[in-house]
């Protein structure tokens, strides 16, 4: 039996969402020869950062590339502005995929195995990664795989209500990023007051982040109140490219450059998507939440704190599940209210914004004794046939 994890993205914060299962099975010692399938150096790096001697032992390391002629086409016709390099690893690297049994993969792009390479014989299991509300993640593709590891009965319910994926290819195994990062800290701390920490964390969807119609206006209000102190972490991937493309809706914009201001502030601190943008550190050192719709903040809220969301596209978003999150803290639509919603989440945090909190926590977490990467290898395990044992 041989089982291949990939990891395939530009950035590195899909990682530790099936990686750690990957150590989890290889210690069950079920016999499966397991590799680990990374597609850029910055990728393999990471891998082997929390692999650490697990490589070599107990499992193998296999670097994709693209053939030379790939690699060339896109040299001459530039892939920066779209994730070509992504879609054509599937392709060049045929062979290798067609000799495995069972793919563990943290997205959706790798069913083009199925629906355009023809490799029907593969099963593929889907770890997602979040725990988020985004419609895009309970779509009719989502339905595609063979296996499905997802964190809490949310996500479950929602595949076979919305995408009509069978229950019987669930398992509801928690959330191994966890097992990780739950008590991330950063190195060192980022501000010497004690003023009170706001993380904001804007999605890079066009047609739903806070960050194009905002974002900058954000910026200029915390530059103008040092009362706060700010950790700017956008979704790693909203800075990664000069134009952010999405295919949830087809939509095309630019992040843009940052207001000098606000890197010179000495009450914000910037980090456009640094290694410890995907890990939890940010999310544990702040005191505020204020995002928009990334999954982060089921993340953040491993601990009950004040949330603040951004609307400035006035969604109607009241009794949305693709909002659920959103009944976490106020909601506003511009940014000459961001200091009343503030106010009004820390002073209601706890009588008001806490057990809301709790209870959307515990339907998108369920969490255990056992570690959720023990529990998503014995998943794989059994979905394999393989002894877990």
């Amino acid at each position: 039996m041989k089982i291949g994890f990939l990891f395939n993205h530009d950035q590195i914060h899909q990682v530790a969402h099936s990686l750690p299962i990957a150590l989890e099975l290889a210690r069950l010692a079920t016999g499966a020869d397991i590799v680990l399938l990374t597609t850029t150096p910055r990728i393999q790096a990471e891998v082997e950062r929390l692999a650490g001697d697990a490589i070599g032992r107990s499992l193998r390391l296999q670097p994709l590339r693209l053939r030379r002629w790939t690699s060339r086409l896109l040299r001459v016709f530039g892939g920066r502005l779209l994730p070509v390099s992504k879609l054509l690893i599937y392709r060049d690297n045929l062979d290798l995929f067609s000799s495995l049994d069972v793919l563990v993969v943290a997205e959706k792009t790798s069913l083009l195995l199925k629906s355009r390479y023809g490799l029907d014989r593969l099963k593929i299991v889907h770890t997602r990664h979040g725990a988020g509300d985004r419609a895009i993640g309970f779509d009719k593709a989502s339905a595609g795989f063979d296996h499905v590891l997802v964190s809490g009965p949310k996500v479950g319910d929602r595949l076979v209500g919305e995408a009509g994926l069978d229950p019987g290819r669930i398992s509801i195994v928690g959330y191994p990023k966890f097992d990780l990062f739950a008590e991330e800290q950063l190195p060192r701390p980022l501000f010497d007051e004690k003023r009170p920490v706001v993380v904001y964390n804007p999605h890079l969807s066009p047609h739903l982040s806070s960050w194009y119609a905002m974002g900058r206006q954000v910026l200029d209000w915390f530059v103008e109140h040092p009362e706060y102190q700010l950790i700017f972490a956008p979704h790693v991937m909203l800075f990664e490219r000069a134009v952010v493309f999405t295919v949830d809706k087809l939509r095309v914009d630019w992040p843009g450059k940052l207001p000098e201001r606000a890197l010179k502030a000495p009450n914000i601190h910037v980090d456009l998507g640094s290694r410890v943008s995907t890990t939890m550190a940010y999310m544990n050192a702040a005191d505020i939440y204020l995002g928009d719709v990334s999954s982060q903040v089921y993340e953040f809220l491993i601990r009950p704190r004040p949330c603040v969301f951004l609307n400035p596209h006035r969604i109607a978003w009241n009794g949305d599940p693709n909002f659920a999150i959103w009944a976490a803290g106020p909601v506003i639509e511009r940014v000459d209210e961001l200091g009343a919603a503030l106010a009004e989440a820390r002073a209601h945090e706890d009588d008001t914004y806490a057990p809301v909190q709790r209870k959307l926590f515990d339907y998108s977490f369920d969490l255990g004794e056992l570690p959720s990467s023990v529990r998503a290898a014995v998943a794989i395990a059994r979905f394999a046939g393989l002894n877990s044992d």
